[in-house]
């Protein structure tokens, strides 16, 4: 590598997921607790279904729509 090539970083991020029912109670806590660490980022969780198939394990997905 030369002087003037620039190394990519990775930053590495926590995210705190909250379940959805536990939002109102949760999400403003976790946020303030966590406001000083700019590795944590505080999300809810708003999926209405699972990505994965039954029975699939972790790692596997549905096969996509172009697969089927």
């Amino acid at each position: 590598m030369g002087s003037g090539s620039r190394r990519a970083s990775i930053r590495r991020v926590i995210y705190c997921v909250v379940p959805e029912p536990l939002a109102d109670e949760l999400y403003d806590r976790l946020a303030s607790y966590y406001e000083d660490d700019p590795n944590v980022t505080v999300i809810v969780d708003r999926r209405k279904q699972e990505r994965r198939e039954a029975g699939a394990g972790a790692g596997d997905f549905a096969p996509l729509a172009s697969e089927s």
